[in-house]
């Protein structure tokens, strides 16, 4: 069994793919490279709502390296070397919420530049989730389902408790159910 500490580093160098503005593949580096250097690479986002239209948003655990303990997206991670999009998406659902999604719709892909962190952006989204949300602990402190008013509410006044890709993706109007 590994601690996790070891899970947090596994996680947190596993090889990525370095692209270019066109997104295609020029090299395979570690997550803490490509991050470091600032390089274009792919990230993987899901949305998920309930029947209710509300999106469920999970806080960040505090041993992440970027934004401990803020609110971010349902789900996100980086697609593996050779990974797809797809497979990525999945992953994370069940990694991160313990969500068996087989099919998570894309609904948009953002460009890598400054605003996403340099990340070709994959949002996929899962409307109408009925199966019961379990935050994995070892990524996710807690997470709960907020309804637009109240992610309106938490954006405007509480704009430092969330991620700048949480304020990004909600001031672009993409965090409704398509």
């Amino acid at each position: 069994m590994i601690t996790p500490q070891e899970a947090l580093e596994r996680d947190t160098d596993h090889l990525v793919e370095v692209i270019d503005k066109d997104n295609r593949p020029l090299a395979v580096l570690s997550k803490r490279s490509v991050h470091r250097q600032l390089l274009m690479h792919r990230s993987v986002q899901v949305l998920v709502f309930n029947p209710d239209k509300k999106i469920f948003l999970q806080k960040r655990n505090l041993n992440k390296p970027f934004f401990p303990g803020r609110w971010d997206v349902s789900a996100r991670t980086h697609p593996r070397a050779g990974e797809s999009d797809f497979d990525a998406a999945i992953r994370a659902l069940r990694e991160e919420l313990n969500l068996e999604i087989e099919q998570p719709q894309l609904i948009r892909e953002l460009p890598a530049g400054p605003e996403t962190g340099f990340e070709h952006v994959s949002l996929f989204e899962v409307t109408r989730n009925t199966l019961p949300v379990v935050p994995n602990g070892d990524a996710v402190c807690e997470g709960f389902y907020y309804s637009p008013e109240e992610l309106t509410c938490l954006v405007k006044e509480f704009r430092e408790l969330l991620t700048p890709n949480l304020v990004i993706l909600w001031e672009s109007g993409l965090l409704v159910p398509a």
